[in-house]
């Protein structure tokens, strides 16, 4: 099955309880199918949710801060004390410079959190793999948040990227989103060579996220 992982970004649904509802939900659809499903809670929900759920939860983002003197700042340190298996890095809206997505990936399996590091084109998602995250999400920012998928609009982009990921490191699976709402979507993406999706608000804003979920995963 592919990789779905969801990011809640901070829509009003996973405001508060919200977040939790659908943890749950994403959790009861990958005990139910064997299927590998990432969340991403808001900052705020993110033990609380961890907490209650036995799929991977993965923060938002990460900031290269060490722990101490930093108001404001979000250690890796502190999202694996609250329960976090993970961490978002360089999301397109959240980006970061090279040098601080090395650091990031590197403290990541020091403290043995897994890392998606997002990218928005192939020299980018090129770049990235060289540091071994766990995964690169390819991403055109135009795209994010639309009505048409990556996979339609750019489908050379994801398979270039693919191509890019794998020649430097076969261990580094690839993700990618923007756009991805449907189950057509997902079953393109990996025909492209990508082992999954990333996207949020196909499944955080629909009116039944399971249905979308079970979609997604072709069940």
């Amino acid at each position: 099955m592919p990789i779905i992982a969801v990011n809640f970004k901070v829509y009003p649904q996973v405001m508060g309880a919200g977040a939790l509802r659908l943890a749950k939900i994403c959790d009861e659809v990958a005990s139910k199918t064997g299927a590998q499903i990432i969340i991403a809670p808001p900052m705020t929900e993110l033990s609380r949710v961890a907490a209650e759920v036995d799929i991977p939860v993965f923060a938002q983002h990460a900031d290269p801060a060490r722990v101490g003197s930093s108001t404001g700042h979000v250690p890796l340190e502190f999202i694996r004390e609250s329960g976090g298996s993970g961490v978002i890095i360089n999301h397109s809206e959240h980006r970061m410079g090279m040098a601080d997505i090395e650091f990031l990936v590197k403290k990541s399996k020091y403290l043995s959190l897994e890392t998606i590091v997002c990218t928005n084109n192939v020299p980018v998602s090129a770049a990235a793999a060289a540091f071994n995250p766990n995964y690169v999400a390819i991403e055109p920012p135009e795209l994010i948040g639309g009505d048409i998928s990556v996979t339609s609009v750019d489908p050379s982009i994801v398979s270039n990227s693919v191509k890019e990921v794998k020649r430097i490191s076969s261990d580094v699976a690839v993700l990618c989103g923007a756009g991805v709402k449907k189950g057509e979507d997902v079953k393109k993406a990996v025909e492209l060579g990508a082992e999954g999706v990333l996207l949020a608000s196909g499944v955080v804003k629909a009116e039944d996220p399971k249905e979308v979920l079970l979609d997604l995963l072709g069940c």
